[in-house]
């Protein structure tokens, strides 16, 4: 469990950023509809795309303006990898072996391993996942909430959408990441990148044991 949110916490230094991006673009569609919704003109709207954003954000707030949302993002992919490294552990162990002298898991096992830890753990995430979309918002539509950081933006999603909107969206991203999670655990324990390398995973490595010497 703590390998596994280490790895978490690793991994957010590439993620932040690029979750940040593929949320403007995501989200530039809504805000166009509402202004068009209210009368108003989309004509002086800039067009949104990853490079816009990125120039836009280091020239106003500097290498740190791509980190926004960082504590959320933090929360959620910790979390994620604490629950599914170890979920998936266990559910690999129950499963049959390749071999009846094998400790490995049929690749077939390690799939549903990974794609029911992945989808369980998507789930159990998913409320971090709402806060952080919310915080990562860089153009609010007309009636949107603004917050103040991870703790504020759960108070004020508690209070207003109450306790089903942390699970908006909560089955997307079960679908999504299930068979991510699944083909990635089926893949690694397959053996492919050990076939390529000419790795023999089966090999049991060779005990030398100390000299005794001679009475």
């Amino acid at each position: 469990m703590a390998a596994g949110g280490c790895a978490g916490l690793c991994q957010i230094v590439v993620t932040t950023p690029m979750e940040l991006l593929k949320i403007q673009l995501q989200d530039a569609g809504r805000v166009a509809a509402q202004m068009k919704a209210a009368g108003q003109s989309t004509a002086n709207l800039p067009k949104i795309s990853a490079l816009s954003v990125t120039r836009e954000l280091l020239a106003t707030k500097g290498i740190f303006g791509l980190y926004r949302g960082t504590k959320a993002t933090m929360l959620r992919d910790v979390s994620f990898s604490m629950v599914y490294f170890p979920l998936f552990a266990n559910l690999n162990s129950l499963g049959p072996r390749k071999s009846p002298d094998s400790q490995e898991a049929a690749f077939w096992w390690s799939f549903i391993s990974g794609c029911a830890a992945g989808a369980i753990s998507a789930a159990a995430v998913n409320p971090a996942d709402v806060v952080k979309t919310r915080l990562q918002l860089l153009n609010k539509g007309a009636g949107d909430e603004s917050y103040n950081g991870v703790v504020d933006a759960f108070r004020k999603i508690l209070k207003n959408e109450g306790p089903s909107a942390f699970f908006k969206g909560a089955m997307c991203r079960m679908i999504v990441i299930a068979p991510l999670f699944g083909i990635a655990q089926m893949v690694y324990f397959f053996g492919i990148a050990e076939a390529l390398m000419g790795i023999d995973k089966n090999k049991k490595p060779t005990v030398i044991m100390p000299a005794t010497r001679e009475k």
